[in-house]
């Protein structure tokens, strides 16, 4: 199937270097080295490409973008072609007089990733002493400096008895937008499964928490809500459709429909040092794979539901039906639904420690 339409936007790993040891990270268990990253006239090589495709935001990401010293040299060109820019920082290596050069050069918005309401959580999860401190000094220079701010929450069993402090800590902070994004179970959350799922009970008290908040603070702070698939009725369109108006970019220039398609086996990706990005959004065959609904199988193919939610995740597809094609197993739909929820069950009734966590770095063989 050929593409839909022009791409909105682009995720834009800029590197996989990262302070922080996230056992959740949604990079790929093989990191990248610095060596493999795109140099600067790459990026902003593709980045002119973007725009030229009418991409209309560009989130900044990684890892951890900061690292990259180019990083106002590719907000300043993405500016100077009207392209929203959003940084996705850790904020534990950013100081104020760079958030201050970053504004200077354009940038539009900045999400600051908190893992934990209290400095114990943020440091048990980050692996990095002093890194709470470190985000709230940021948040504040975020502020200070005239820029939205979104905090954005990972939430798994040691920290989902903190939804409201976070909330909290948002209002505290002044942010635009809080994101309660339960954690998806690929990347490094998959690895770290057992010690990372939340009992049903405790997510089913999140959900009620955080639609009274949203009520009461309607036009305060707005709060976006990530369900958790293992516990879900109906399954999330995959970046809103599997390459139908979004997709991302490797620090190597990988192109992907997502973060986890490189675990679909059978997917070979295009990387934007061979091919114009026109012509991988255009005709890519890892794309075109899984575009629209003409691939679907029973029951996703009849389903009223088809072009609501695209058939959902083909990565976790792959995990746990062993077929990219298949239905998402986060669909009550699907014969499969009963065994995610079982694994959800066995999973977070096992009492693993919390030092038995595989923390994300570069070069360990997870």
């Amino acid at each position: 199937m050929s593409a839909p339409g022009y791409p909105i936007g682009i995720l834009a790993e800029l590197t996989h270097r990262c302070p922080l040891q996230c056992p959740y990270c949604s990079n790929p268990a093989k990191l990248l080295k610095a060596n493999t990253e795109l140099d600067t006239q790459n990026w902003l090589r593709v980045f002119n490409e973007a725009a030229d495709l009418g991409i209309l935001q560009v989130h900044l990401s990684g890892g951890e973008p900061t690292l990259r010293p180019d990083l106002e040299e590719i907000v300043s060109a993405l500016s100077a072609r009207g392209v929203y820019t959003n940084l996705i920082t850790a904020g534990v290596n950013v100081k104020q007089e760079r958030i201050a050069a970053l504004k200077d050069r354009g940038l539009d918005h900045v999400q600051l990733s908190v893992q934990g309401a209290t400095p114990e959580v943020t440091e048990l999860i980050g692996n990095m002493k002093g890194a709470h401190e470190k985000k709230l000094e940021t948040a504040r220079g975020v502020r200070e400096a005239g820029l939205p701010l979104t905090l954005n929450a990972p939430i798994h069993r040691h920290n989902i008895h903190q939804v409201e402090d976070f909330i909290n800590l948002a209002l505290e902070l002044d942010a635009d937008r809080l994101e309660i994004a339960n954690v998806q179970y690929y990347g490094w959350a998959l690895i770290n499964r057992t010690q990372l799922m939340p009992a049903w009970d405790d997510v089913m008290a999140q959900v009620d928490l955080v639609e009274a908040a949203r009520e009461e603070l309607r036009g305060r702070l707005l709060i976006d809500f990530v369900t958790p698939d293992y516990y879900a009725k109906f399954p999330k369109p995959c970046m809103g459709g599997w390459a139908r108006d979004a997709f991302m970019i490797t620090p190597d220039g990988t192109a992907m429909p997502c973060h986890a398609a490189h675990t679909i086996p059978h997917l070979v990706f295009d990387n934007v040092k061979d091919k114009h990005l026109a012509e991988i959004w255009d005709s890519s065959p890892a794309f075109e794979a899984y575009r629209g609904t003409d691939w679907m199988k029973e029951p996703c193919r009849s389903c009223d539901r088809r072009e609501q939610d695209y058939g959902g995740c083909r990565c976790q597809a792959m995990a746990i039906a062993g077929d990219a094609a298949a239905t998402d197993p986060a669909c009550s739909l699907s014969p499969l639904h009963e065994t995610m929820l079982t694994i959800a069950g066995q999973t977070q009734s096992k009492e693993a420690p919390a030092d038995d966590f595989t923390y994300r770095r570069i070069g360990v063989n997870a």
